[in-house]
């Protein structure tokens, strides 16, 4: 008897959302064939329940030409970008939805409206970004932050960005969340700040500012993620080899790191950006339909996490 084929990382991820409620989202401007069929796909596997917020006539236009039936969808209608992005992080402020969705809209206009000190969704959190990567034939699923959103963080920034990713990884499943905080080599250099950054955000997980991940670093890429390339540095660590997390020293790097593995592996990544009061699904037009999906299913583990949690704060 033929055994059943090994669901690839992004397949048991979508699977393991089969099981949880749709989650009501936002979808800003969603006026091109690209994103309105991210959002209607999303739908049908039901993994959301979208609100299409933007000018009313360029939905229906996209959904023409892309061969889409709307049937009953939601539409807000909205004059222009920016005032989709408000309207849809409005639409969380008044509790009707519990996630974005970018749209055909530029990422900084989504976020503006998202940072905005008193209409947006600020938390105590610094807003990061992390690309949830599959990359054939390596056996952990990949988080890589932050490859979008923060250019040069501080050290200050990188602990919620560090921390943003862990919470991510939890909420997927990860057992045993190891961070690799990387560099260029993998011993403390004084003349290279993001080796003294990896061994403070080190020494804070160890007084517990970080929490719930093993974390380790200065460590290169190749020593990071390959047990054979640590062994040959002589790495002693419970991350060295067997990083699940990657934290990169700045966007560049990250962004370079994301598409390398991208364009050059053949990875899926699927964007979710942390730190609002709700996930934020952040797709591109060069993603693949299961990378799409992928970030909505991210988001609907995190949407059921905090859920969880408020039920626990309560009880």
């Amino acid at each position: 008897m033929n055994e059943t084929p090994k669901l690839r990382k992004y397949d048991q991820l979508i699977e393991s959302c089969r099981a949880l409620p749709p989650m009501c989202t936002a979808v800003a401007h969603p006026c091109d064939a690209s994103s309105l069929s991210a959002a209607i796909d999303a739908t049908r596997l039901g993994l959301i329940t979208p609100i299409l917020v933007g000018p009313q006539a360029r939905i229906y236009g996209a959904a023409k030409t892309a061969g889409l039936d709307l049937g009953n969808i939601e539409i807000v209608d909205s004059p222009h970008s920016v005032e989709s992005a408000a309207r849809a992080v409005a639409l969380v402020r008044e509790g009707r939805a519990e996630a974005l969705m970018k749209g055909s809209l530029h990422s900084d206009e989504l976020l503006g409206a998202v940072v905005k000190r008193e209409t947006g969704l600020r938390t105590a959190r610094r807003i990061s970004h992390c690309f949830v990567m599959d990359v054939p034939g390596h056996e952990d699923t990949l988080i890589v932050t932050d490859a979008a959103v923060n250019i040069a963080p501080t050290l200050a920034e990188k602990v919620d960005i560090v921390q943003n990713a862990i919470d991510l990884a939890q909420s997927l499943g990860v057992v045993e969340v190891r961070v690799a905080i990387l560099s260029a080599m993998e011993t403390v250099n004084p003349n290279v700040p993001s080796t003294l950054e990896a061994a403070a955000l080190c020494k804070m997980a160890d007084r517990r500012q970080i929490t719930g991940a093993i974390l380790d670093g200065p460590l290169a890429l190749d020593n990071a993620i390959d047990l054979e390339a640590a062994r040959i540095k002589n790495l002693d660590s419970p991350v060295a080899g067997r990083a699940n997390v990657l934290v990169v020293p700045d966007l560049e790097a990250g962004n370079m790191l994301a598409k390398s593995l991208t364009f050059l592996a053949g990875a899926d990544a699927a964007g979710i950006v942390l730190g609002a009061r709700v996930p934020i699904i952040l797709t591109s037009r060069a993603d693949t339909v299961t990378a799409r999906l992928a970030s909505c299913a991210v988001a609907v583990r995190l949407a059921h996490a905090r859920r969880l949690d408020a039920g626990r704060a309560v009880s």
